[in-house]
């Protein structure tokens, strides 16, 4: 039976006091939805980029698709512009993390990185070093190379500090047979190369041709003419009690007594920087000297 209103007129039935209508359930998610949200979202934080890096202009309107659905109805698309789909009731959108990689490969990679540089930095440190104490001789003369190095030759070869025992030392190597550091007494630069010269000299002396041009070479022969090798390393002494003359002394091998292999003639000893000398000169003498040597007195 149907009630009446209060204006006494019929209408429909009034519910009773305390009845409630259940609520409809929310309808179902659609993730395809969802994806399209976390989309937009992200296209928005882009605009927002480009709008900061051209200088505050206005950011075009997002892309038409994604629209605000009735709170009773899905979200649709193509139904409207700029608007973001709706949130279905009960869900929230988590930004998607970026995956990392894994700790032993970040170890790794850190290892890799750390031996790379360590050899990097090793590697120049060897190669300072090695300029540092063995540095390029190239194109230098041998005052620059006794001035810079201490002394030594570009053969690596120390001056001697008294020009007679810079010409013991080729008697006392030929003997020993040290062919390098016999020849790194003599001069060789530019137009100055005493040891071609000497070669020459030792060649003409003992009709040898093979030592015509090479140092080397009549270093070798004239140790096979050594019979004592003690007296021969001994035929010159260290010093002279005269005084030098100067800056450049000529030493005949004859003003002294050459035993035990043959005299190997005049020499042209020149002093350089820091107070050494080097055989810049030679010229031919006899291979066995005569008579008694001159008056020259040796001290050591």
């Amino acid at each position: 039976m149907a009630e009446q209103r209060d204006d006494g007129k019929p209408g429909s039935e009034i519910e009773p006091a305390g009845s409630s209508t259940p609520a409809s359930p929310p309808p179902p998610v659609d993730p395809a939805q969802l994806e399209q949200f976390r989309q937009f979202q992200q296209f928005q934080d882009y605009l927002k980029f480009t709008q900061s890096q051209q200088g505050n202009q206005p950011a075009p309107p997002p892309d038409a698709g994604m629209v605000q659905a009735p709170p009773s109805q899905p979200a649709t698309q193509n139904a409207g512009a700029g608007q973001p789909p709706v949130i279905p009731p009960g869900y929230e959108l988590v930004p998607t993390e970026r995956r990392r990689a894994p700790r032993w490969l970040s170890w790794l990679g850190k290892k890799v990185i750390a031996w790379v540089l360590a050899i990097v930095i090793l590697g120049l440190a060897g190669t300072w070093l090695y300029n540092h104490f063995f540095p390029n001789d190239a194109g230098k003369t041998s005052a620059q190379l006794a001035q810079e190095g201490g002394g030594k030759y570009h053969t690596n070869h120390v001056f001697s500090t008294n020009p007679y025992e810079a010409v013991r030392f080729v008697y006392h190597n030929i003997a020993q047979g040290r062919v390098a550091d016999a020849c790194g007494r003599f001069q060789n630069e530019g137009q100055r190369d005493i040891q071609t010269q000497f070669a020459q000299d030792i060649a003409q002396t003992f009709r040898q041709n093979t030592a015509e041009t090479d140092c080397k070479k009549a270093v070798e022969f004239l140790a096979t003419q050594v019979t004592n090798k003690n007296d021969y390393a001994e035929s010159l002494p260290s010093s002279v009690s005269d005084p030098l003359p100067g800056d450049t002394v000529t030493i005949d091998s004859c003003t002294f007594a050459i035993s035990g292999g043959p005299a190997l003639g005049v020499f042209t000893v020149s002093k350089v920087e820091k107070g050494q000398w080097l055989i810049t000169g030679h010229a031919i003498g006899p291979a066995k000297c005569s008579g008694v040597p001159t008056t020259t007195s040796p001290t050591g």
